[in-house]
């Protein structure tokens, strides 16, 4: 098995797809390397692919006419970003850039919609990976207007988790995030997130060090995020 075909196996969107289907994507996939810094698209491209990480790091970000960023997550390998390539012509609201040297195994959209369209019972797999996203994305929105400090990090945590992990909710997740990133990510200082995540640790929900965060069991953080006020 080569590396590409490796990749796209481990990648929870295609699970659905049967072994032929992905072999098949494998074969006309695009495997790219980027160095750190570079930028893999920028806002509001009408690309459509699907990315999957197969080395580094990769930020999904995007800014104002003024050089301000605003970071969405940081992807280790086996993420898989580009969901609009369910819905071709519409631009991507974020773009992406190579937080570290990076390999992205890039599969067409077109030929992967074809595979989908073949194989019609890898579409409740895909759903609900992209339902989770949405629902996740929609509660950071509610989280950022209603509720408080904990809530939002103790939320953008849970978000970055299912990014990460395999696609089962009681699984661990492990990705690397610094304080300043998340810190960056949500708005905050640097002392406000440490003080935050201190107390979600101490809670036995996640595990960090290192620059690295570790979400034992994803379903319970959810649990805890849903408890908050």
């Amino acid at each position: 098995m080569n590396i590409t075909a490796s990749v796209l196996d481990t990648c929870p969107l295609l699970t659905g797809l049967p072994q032929k289907a992905r072999g098949h994507l494998a074969k006309k996939a695009l495997y790219q390397r980027f160095a750190s810094g570079d930028i893999l698209y920028p806002p509001g491209s009408h690309l459509e692919r699907l990315s999957i990480i197969a080395e580094g790091q990769v930020r999904i970000c995007s800014s104002n006419g003024a050089g301000r960023e605003a970071t969405l997550a940081i992807l280790d390998a086996g993420a898989w970003f580009g969901d609009t390539v369910f819905c071709p012509g519409n631009p991507r609201v974020f773009g992406a850039s190579a937080h570290s040297a990076c390999v992205v195994v890039d599969i067409p959209g077109d030929l992967l919609r074809e595979q989908m369209a073949q194989h019609p019972e890898a579409y409740p797999v895909a759903l609900e990976q992209i339902s989770r996203r949405l629902w996740t994305v929609m509660s950071i929105i509610q989280d950022d207007v209603l509720r408080g400090t904990e809530a939002r990090i103790a939320r953008r945590l849970f978000f970055m988790a299912q990014m990460h992990n395999s696609g089962k909710q009681s699984s661990p997740a492990s990705f690397r995030l610094t304080r300043e990133l998340l810190a960056n990510t949500m708005g905050m200082t640097r002392q406000g997130v440490h003080r935050v995540l201190k107390n979600i640790e101490a809670k036995g929900l996640i595990e960090s060090s290192y620059g690295r965060i570790c979400v034992p069991d994803v379903e319970r953080l959810k649990t805890y995020i849903e408890l908050l006020d």
